[in-house]
């Protein structure tokens, strides 16, 4: 199984990028969501309407899922083999970076309307990461954030870091976070062959 931790600040479009993504690419992976938040049931009931299954987990007070909680909700979901697991963290850019969680890749989402030094500003979330996804790029006309100097920010963290913008809400960039995942999957099943 392809265990991804999607970490970020509240807002920043990690439930909307999953109910797209199981959308355009459940029929061509079985995906599962092990959703982090301190309260409420609404992340999940937007993903259990895409036909996904979903487990929440409430945090209460905690600032991060750990590899207890995680535990709990596979055995919740039972994800089947050869499937994706989206863990999508509390949103939070410090305590989710601390722990590990089993994953076999970190993804890092940063929004266009936080301000391009978060990687600098946050150096852990984004040192961690395999993979920055910019999101809502579709407001870049309406905000003063400069593309270049955050990636370059976030490649003076972390150089190997890959970046892919994107707008879950147009669909422009989403092709280059389906190859990602594409490929994420497929370096797993010949992991697990091997």
């Amino acid at each position: 199984m392809l265990a991804l931790n999607l970490m970020s600040s509240p807002g920043s479009g990690k439930t909307t990028l999953l109910e797209r993504t199981i959308r355009e690419m459940g029929t061509q992976l079985e995906i599962s969501v092990l959703g982090g938040d301190q309260e409420t049931q609404n992340d999940a009931a937007r993903i259990a309407a895409t036909g996904c299954k979903v487990f929440q987990i409430n945090t209460g007070t905690g600032c991060h899922l750990d590899a207890e909680m995680v535990a709990r909700g596979m055995r919740a979901l039972a994800p089947l083999p050869d499937s994706v697991l989206m863990i999508e963290n509390v949103g939070n850019l410090v305590c989710p970076a601390l722990f590990d969680l089993g994953e076999r890749a970190r993804v890092v989402m940063l929004s266009v309307t936080e301000g391009e030094d978060k990687p600098v500003k946050y150096p852990h979330m984004f040192r961690s990461a395999s993979l920055m996804l910019l999101t809502k790029t579709d407001l870049l006309p309406h905000l003063d954030f400069d593309v270049e100097r955050c990636i370059d920010y976030a490649r003076q963290v972390n150089p190997r870091l890959e970046v892919r913008p994107l707008s879950a809400r147009s669909g422009e960039g989403m092709g280059g976070w389906y190859d990602w995942l594409q490929a994420q999957w497929a370096a797993q099943r010949q992991d697990a062959i091997a």
